[in-house]
């Protein structure tokens, strides 16, 4: 069974910074084999897309609101992704979920719990 776990949320002023993990288990094939995302979804909005990275190719991406102040990383050894968040904004205020694909799959289909990011002003 695949378990991602989320850690590393939790409560910080506006510049501050949060690194939250997600530690992956259970997976079918290597975890060069996956993608990990990571999403969030803030009260009364949508679910978006904030970072995702490639474990076979190691190529990134990053909405644009989040770009140069996230970073996403992988340590393979662990099957943990990481998402160091530098210069929180309020706005960044939201559950971080993370999620992971096949990489020759298009859809996220196993999704962890999440965990609580709020910035405050």
């Amino acid at each position: 069974e695949v378990q991602l776990v989320e850690s590393g949320g939790g409560l910080v002023q506006t510049g501050g910074s949060l690194r939250l993990s997600c530690a992956a288990s259970g997976f079918t094939f290597a975890f060069d084999d996956y993608a990990i995302g990571w999403f969030r979804q803030a009260p009364g909005k949508e679910r978006e897309g904030v970072s995702c990275i490639n474990n076979s190719k190691g190529k990134t991406h990053y909405a644009d609101s989040v770009k140069g102040r996230f970073t996403i990383s992988s340590d393979k050894a662990k099957n943990t992704v990481y998402l160091q968040m530098n210069s929180l904004k309020p706005e960044d205020t939201a559950i971080y979920y993370c999620a992971a694909r096949e990489i020759t799959k298009n859809e996220y289909n196993y999704w962890g719990q999440g965990t609580q990011v709020t910035v405050s002003s």
